[in-house]
């Protein structure tokens, strides 16, 4: 077995128990082995002209299902137009969150299936604790950590800092790649959530990638 393939074996294999712990506290986990998988996989699940929230997530945008989605007649929502107005902006985020299916990522993962996000608005945490639609998350391998402890470490020092210079924030951590645990008024490390368990009543998926993905 060559490095590559022993590469792709290690995160198949590391990947596949981490969505039997997640099967365990009740949310429907698959295994995607790469991008286009990931993305064929998560079409497969929303039906032709559902309605999709797609909030902040580099993730969903990086394996192209925003625009498979529209291609098969889905309606999106969506608040990262640069050219919006406020209203604008306010009006996608309320969409997002009542969509039919809404499609987003983590900022980590623990093995034993503790899905963990930070959010500075909150729109993301509150669409993944409560919403009227169905919820899929697409998690690369390189987000998974050993425990709720290091994934909550992977949260604000991996994946707010490079969130920060995308977003152009005056934190610290945009200038030194580390959190400081900052009082900045442009501070993105606002809303901490763990989702222990699939929301009652809540048809939620995860699908793991094989390969790096999102922050």
């Amino acid at each position: 077995m060559d490095f590559c393939e022993a590469k792709h074996s290690a995160n198949k294999v590391l990947a596949e128990n981490v969505c039997k712990a997640l099967e365990a506290r009740g949310f429907h986990a698959s295994f995607a082995k790469d991008a286009a998988a990931a993305r064929e996989a998560a079409l497969a699940l929303i039906p032709d002209g559902s309605t999709v929230g797609i909030p902040g997530s580099v993730t969903v945008r990086e394996i192209g299902l925003p625009e498979a989605l529209k291609k098969k007649g889905c309606v999106t929502a969506e608040h990262w137009a640069p050219d919006m107005t406020k209203d604008e902006r306010k009006k996608a985020l309320l969409a997002e969150l009542t969509s039919d299916w809404f499609v987003t990522s983590a900022n980590a993962l623990s093995m034993d299936g503790v899905i963990v996000n930070i959010d500075g608005t909150g729109n993301r945490t509150a669409a993944m604790s409560w919403g009227p639609g169905s919820i899929i998350y697409i998690i690369g391998v390189n987000k998974i950590a050993p425990d709720v402890h290091s994934a909550l470490k992977r949260a604000r020092n991996q994946a707010t800092p490079p969130n920060a210079m995308r977003l152009s924030r005056r934190t610290p951590c945009a200038v030194t790649g580390r959190c400081s645990d900052c009082s900045s008024d442009d501070r993105l490390c606002r809303v901490v959530m763990l989702l222990e368990r699939a929301p009652i009543g809540r048809e939620c998926h995860v699908i793991i990638v094989g390969e790096e993905l999102g922050y």
